[in-house]
């Protein structure tokens, strides 16, 4: 398991992030970031809600179980 220092030394600095940047745009273009940007939110808006759906379930199992012990 990684400490927090080695987490924050893993992590990209300034101009890290700077060269980053630049391969995406030279990569997908500035026309293409955007669509990507777009997607890349629907993909994340989707987990979220599939992983809550998955919750709201687990929950729901637990409390039926609950009131199957409880009768």
């Amino acid at each position: 398991m990684l400490s927090n220092s080695a987490f924050l030394l893993a992590m990209p600095g300034g101009s890290e992030w700077i060269f980053i940047i630049l391969a995406v745009l030279i990569l997908f273009g500035g026309r293409k970031i955007p669509e990507f940007m777009k997607g890349l939110g629907k993909g994340i808006r989707e987990f979220n809600d599939a992983k809550s759906n998955v919750k709201k379930e687990i929950e729901e199992g637990m409390a039926e179980k609950d009131k199957q012990q409880a009768s």
